[in-house]
């Protein structure tokens, strides 16, 4: 397997990772968290093109395409833990391809740090997870965050009406959305623990404590190829530990750890590299890692693809002749996409 670095731009304090598929062309999306600093969209064959999203926005911390829509995304602006009140809030973006992107407010909800949107029974749903739903200063974690859902309609400017699914959770900080059959379901991380959140169209969603140790990140996925899901964690907040679970029938076990020194480790997603079950990762610091993981020969391998780049979030695009990784390198203070070929 190869893999191939491409720096797409600097880009100071690069912090959201995403794509979206425009005309059947792969496109990626990365944004700064940084107050004033743009977002950009990167295409062709060898993501030579770049079109601005925005210029001088910020505070982008997940970017997500509307489901069974074209050329738009819901997005989070203007997250800053050091701004209080917050002004975090969602916006709507949608792309012409003569006029450029054209971005709309839709909602504002102080510190949402996370989001979503599920297609059930062919209705949008947003759910979304505050960080904190009040502070008074960046290091003020006495406040729990909360999370929220509801219908999201088909102009996504008209109100949302939210209603609270959860609420009491500390440094409520990572997500992960996974499939069982074709319904999604979500992995929400805090303080307290993993939260399983079930949705349904006719009756009131399902919330399930998986683990309550403090978490900071999960994902899931098959890695060994035994039939059942693997869940990969960072622990805690921001922290120094990433394991992998295995489900056992008195709940969840860890069976590896991460070999290497991390701080501040902070993205994770299950995924396949040129068809091998694989969990990728980024640490922020220390050695700045971005690494994946494959169970080789009956053992977990770890293998490390980029160091000082520190992502702090990363996507995997899977294509008929590559994947794509495309990460936000937040230590690195730039925009990349990662090649991998067989």
């Amino acid at each position: 397997m190869k893999i191939t670095k491409k720096k797409l731009d600097d880009m100071y304090r690069s912090y959201c990772a995403s794509y979206i598929t425009i005309g059947g062309e792969t496109c990626a999306l990365i944004a700064s968290e940084e107050e004033g600093y743009p977002c950009y969209m990167y295409s062709g064959k060898d993501f030579e093109k770049r079109e601005t999203v925005w210029e001088k926005g910020g505070g982008c911390m997940s970017i997500i395409p509307i489901p069974n829509k074209e050329n738009e995304f819901l997005a989070i602006v203007d997250f800053y833990l050091k701004v209080s009140p917050s002004k975090a809030k969602v916006v709507w973006g949608k792309y012409d391809s003569e006029t450029g992107w054209e971005i709309k407010d839709v909602l504002y909800l102080p510190y949402l740090h996370r989001f979503d949107i599920y297609d059930v029974d062919g209705v949008n749903y947003f759910v979304g997870a505050t960080i904190a739903d009040d502070k008074d200063f960046k290091d003020d974690w006495s406040r729990s965050g909360s999370i929220y859902y509801g219908v999201l309609p088909e102009d996504p400017t008209e109100s949302v009406e939210l209603k609270v699914l959860g609420k009491g959770y500390f440094r409520n900080h990572g997500y992960y959305k996974d499939y069982e059959g074709d319904k999604p379901v979500g992995y929400f991380t805090s303080d307290q623990g993993i939260i399983k959140v079930t949705p349904f169209a006719d009756k009131e969603w399902e919330i399930e404590q998986i683990l309550d140790t403090p978490i900071g990140e999960v994902a899931l996925f098959d890695i060994d190829s035994d039939g059942e899901k693997e869940m990969i964690t960072i622990e805690p907040f921001h922290g120094d530990s990433i394991k992998i679970y295995k489900k056992t029938e008195s709940g969840y076990e860890a069976v590896y750890e991460y070999p290497h020194k991390i701080d501040f480790a902070h993205t994770l997603v299950g995924t396949t590299l040129r068809g091998v079950p694989s969990f990728v990762g980024g640490i922020r610091r220390e050695n700045c890692d971005l690494f994946y993981i494959q169970y080789v020969d009956g053992e977990f391998k770890t293998e490390i693809v980029d160091k000082g780049c520190g992502p702090s979030n990363i996507m995997v695009v899977n294509e008929a002749d590559r994947d794509i990784i495309v990460a936000a390198n937040h230590t690195g203070n730039e925009a990349a996409v990662y090649i991998v070929e067989d």
